[in-house]
C-alpha cells in the first residue's frame, strides 16, 4: 500500500472515530436526566482542562490578551471555567431538539429585545452578528419560538462531511436555514432573504476566509468577517451586534445592541471597515463582561496565526 493510501485510510478512521463521538453525543446525552447531563459536561471539561492540550492553552493564551492584569493563577481560573462554559454549550446543544420550546422563553432573556422587534417590523431585513458567546444555538431557537421568526444563517463546512451533515440536520431540525460557508452562493441567497424582510443571524468574531476585515480587538490586529457590513450595505439590512452570557444553569441572558449605522460618507471599503471594527467594538465589550464564555480555542490575533503561503 502506498504511503499516500495509508493516510488516506488513517483520515478516514479518525474522521470516523470523530463523527461516531459526536452522533453517541446527540443519542446519549439527550437520554440523560438534566442533572445528569450538567454534572458530566462538567467532569468532562475538568479532565480536558487537567491534560492542558493546545485547545486549553490557546483559550488561555486568548484570554491572557481580553484580561490583560490577569497573572497565571487567575488565568488558570478562567479557563477552567471557559472549558466548562465551553462543554455547557455542548450538553445543551445536544439536548436542544427533545427540549419543549416553551423553555426557551423561560430560560433566555433578552435585553433590549425591542430593538430586535422594530428592526423586523421595519420590513428592511435584519442582520443580527454575534461572537461566539455562551450558547448561540440556544439564542437562535429563542428567536425562533419567542420571537416566531425564522432565520438564516451560515455553518462551516466541517470534516468528516457527515459530522457537518449531523450540524445541518440538527440546527434544520430546530426550525433554522443553514448554508454551507464554502462555495459562494451563501451571500447572495442572504441577501435575497433580506430584500424580503428576513432574519438573518451570523456568528462573526473569527475570519474564515483569511480575506476579512483588520479590526483593533483588545489593542491587537484581528480579523473578522465583512460579510454582516457589506450585506447591510447591499440590502438596506439593519445590522444589530448582540452578546450573550451565561448565568446559573439553566439560565442565560443576551443583549441586543443598538443598530451600526451605514456611514454617510466613503468608499464601500471604508465603510466596511468602520462598520466592522463597531461591531468588533461590541463584541469586544461582550467578552470583557463575561470572558470565561467566550469560547474561543482557535487562533484569533494576525501575531498568533501561522504563516501562510
Amino acid at each position: 500500500m502506498a504511503a499516500g493510501d495509508r493516510t488516506t485510510a488513517k483520515e478516514k478512521l479518525v474522521d470516523g472515530l470523530v463523527d461516531g463521538l459526536y452522533g453517541l453525543g446527540w443519542a446519549g446525552v439527550k437520554k440523560l436526566p438534566e442533572p445528569a447531563a450538567v454534572a458530566l459536561g462538567r467532569k468532562i471539561a475538568d479532565v480536558a482542562w487537567k491534560r492542558r492540550g493546545k485547545s486549553v492553552l490557546r483559550l488561555e493564551s486568548n484570554l491572557a490578551r481580553v484580561v490583560p492584569e490577569a497573572g497565571p493563577e487567575r488565568l488558570r481560573e478562567l479557563s477552567k471555567a471557559g472549558m466548562r462554559s465551553y462543554m455547557r454549550y455542548w450538553m445543551e446543544s445536544f439536548r436542544l431538539p427533545t427540549m419543549d420550546p416553551k423553555r426557551f422563553s423561560a430560560e433566555v432573556e433578552f435585553r433590549d429585545e425591542h430593538i430586535l422587534r422594530e428592526g423586523l417590523a421595519s420590513g428592511r431585513g435584519v442582520v443580527v452578528t454575534l461572537p461566539h458567546l455562551a450558547n448561540w444555538d440556544l439564542a437562535g431557537a429563542w428567536a425562533i419560538g419567542h420571537i416566531g421568526v425564522p432565520f438564516t444563517t451560515v455553518a462551516e463546512r466541517l470534516k468528516p462531511e457527515s459530522l457537518y451533515d449531523r450540524f445541518v440536520a440538527y440546527r434544520e431540525s430546530l426550525g433554522m436555514e443553514v448554508l454551507p460557508h464554502s462555495g459562494g452562493a451563501a451571500f447572495g441567497t442572504l441577501a435575497r432573504r433580506l430584500r424580503a424582510g428576513g432574519l438573518v443571524c451570523l456568528v462573526a468574531d473569527r475570519d474564515l476566509s483569511s480575506s476579512g476585515v483588520e479590526v483593533d480587538f483588545f489593542g491587537s490586529t484581528a480579523r473578522m468577517p465583512a460579510g454582516p457590513a457589506l450585506l447591510a450595505q447591499q440590502t438596506g439590512a439593519v445590522l444589530l451586534p448582540a452578546t450573550l452570557h451565561y448565568g446559573d444553569s439553566p439560565k442565560m441572558y443576551g443583549r441586543i445592541h443598538p443598530e451600526v449605522e451605514v456611514p454617510k460618507t466613503g468608499t464601500r471599503i471604508e465603510k466596511t471597515a468602520a462598520m466592522t471594527q463597531a461591531v468588533a467594538d461590541v463584541f469586544a465589550w461582550g467578552i470583557a463582561e463575561h470572558p470565561e464564555d467566550w469560547h474561543m480555542l482557535q487562533r484569533l490575533w494576525l501575531d498568533d496565526l501561522e504563516e501562510r503561503p
